[in-house]
């Protein structure tokens, strides 16, 4: 932009038709607050600073908002034009254009408000206002025009005559202003209307006697959909889904029952991946190429390596490497590094270990707090018995090492390389390498023994 640009974000509602103990811009949008994606719109549109309003829950606001914003408190709510006079104290000495957004509209874009800033320069306006056309005008301010159709006022549905509640441009409640000019005007207004609150509205009919206000038409009005109540949320909410699936089927991804799949914003996904029905991709989750996602895989701060299968099973903040195989029903525990060519199978929980490339756990196992290296194969029912009821030990198990089904290893202990535990083993000492560790009961047969105690005939 040719302008230094800031950015005044009102969040202050109480929202009390969220029924809820959080702040109403706290509740979240494909996992990120509402006020956080205002934020990143405002940051995309090349804000150099963000000046959040907040009142009664700002502890909270403040910390959805994340770091780099500013705050101002509106102790006592008395409007929109109120709320920006609250901004003053920290951008009235500004030069440049400040953006006015809404707090509780997460649906807002960059592309838009680079639109609205773009036409705000190119016209030299000292105002403008984004408007729309949308099928239902009911509680929304109307945009009056003068006989040349240039921008009178914004007029609010309580204030409003017959006439002007026929027409169908409406306030889409956002904004762009000169600085010096908004704050000059918000000294002028006055709480006289049906609110009986000072709107920032009132601003924009002052200025038209300073210079030109001008409009932009917003291009999809859902950008504008305000949340609040639950209801506005989940519509909001499917909104932001359709966008962000949308968006990764243009970039080649198959997704091939979206209404069923959930992927929240911050969610990358390479090309030629295939997403499933039911699945969930959370946090920060990162999927390489040519991976298969699904059926209801829930990712939750995962890197997934290219090539790889996720098949019903959970996997959080843990990397997986290339061409691994994970699932069915196999469970990934915080802080996991899996090697490519791994496999791990049904019934497998993986806690904060290292597993090495190729190495296989396939059926019912435990393995926690272990390093386990390459080519390693531990049979059905191996645990890894890290726990010793205060304590958490480490096990090591290294290259070429055989686990023979139904093995316990008791931490701390080091399976050497290319050793083999015997199957039924319950290991409490390290097994050297190339040896054989057998921890178990030798076998007795006692022939006849049924028959003499009479348990069969």
């Amino acid at each position: 932009m040719t302008q230094n640009v800031a950015a005044i974000i009102l969040a202050a509602g109480e929202g009390k038709r969220m029924m809820s103990s959080l702040a109403k811009t706290t509740h979240r949008i494909a996992g990120i607050p509402i006020v956080a994606h205002v934020a990143r719109a405002a940051i995309g549109a090349e804000a150099e600073r963000i000046v959040v309003v907040v009142g009664k829950d700002a502890d909270q606001v403040i910390a959805a908002c994340g770091p780099g914003a500013e705050f101002v408190v509106q102790a006592e709510r008395l409007g929109t034009g109120h709320a920006c006079q609250q901004a003053e104290q920290l951008l009235g000495n500004y030069e440049g254009v400040v953006l006015v957004l809404c707090g509780d509209a997460p649906l807002i874009t960059e592309r838009t408000l680079k639109k609205m800033l773009t036409e705000h320069n190119n016209t030299g306006s000292v105002a403008t206002v984004l408007t729309a056309f949308p099928r239902e005008t009911r509680g929304l301010g109307r945009i009056s025009r003068d006989a040349s159709g240039a921008f009178k006022e914004i007029v609010e549905e309580k204030d409003a005559d017959e006439t002007e509640l026929a027409i169908r441009e409406i306030n889409a409640g956002f904004y762009c202003f000169n600085s010096q000019a908004l704050f000059e005007a918000l000294r002028h207004i006055d709480n006289n209307n049906a609110q009986s609150e000072y709107m920032l509205t009132d601003v924009l009919a002052l200025l038209t006697t300073n210079g030109r206000v001008c409009t932009v038409i917003t291009e999809d009005f859902s950008e504008t959909i305000g949340v609040n109540d639950r209801v506005w949320l989940s519509k909001a909410e499917e909104a932001m889904q359709a966008r962000i699936r949308e968006k990764l089927m243009w970039a080649g991804v198959t997704i091939l029952s979206p209404s069923s799949t959930y992927i929240e914003s911050d969610v990358a996904i390479a090309k030629d991946t295939v997403i499933y029905p039911g699945s969930v991709l959370r946090g920060s989750t990162h999927i390489g190429e040519g991976c298969e996602i699904g059926p209801h895989a829930i990712l939750q701060n995962a890197t997934i390596g290219a090539k790889t299968t996720v098949i019903n099973s959970v996997i959080s903040d843990s990397r997986v490497g290339e061409h691994c195989n994970i699932g069915p029903f196999a469970h990934l525990r915080p802080e996991n590094s899996i090697g490519d060519y791994v496999r791990v199978g049904n019934f497998v929980e993986v806690k904060k270990s290292q597993i090495g490339a190729r190495s296989k756990i396939k059926h019912l196992s435990y393995v926690g707090d272990a390093i386990v290296g390459r080519d390693v194969n531990m049979g059905a029912g191996t645990i890894v018995v890290n726990h010793d009821g205060v304590n958490k030990h480490q096990t090591i198990i290294l290259d070429n090492a055989f686990i023979g089904c139904n093995s316990n290893l008791v931490a701390p202990v080091t399976i050497g390389e290319s050793a083999v535990v015997a199957a039924g083993s319950t290991i409490t000492k390290d097994v050297p390498a190339f040896s054989l560790g057998v921890g178990r009961a030798r076998q007795e047969n006692k022939e006849g023994w049924v028959h003499r105690r009479g348990v069969r005939p």
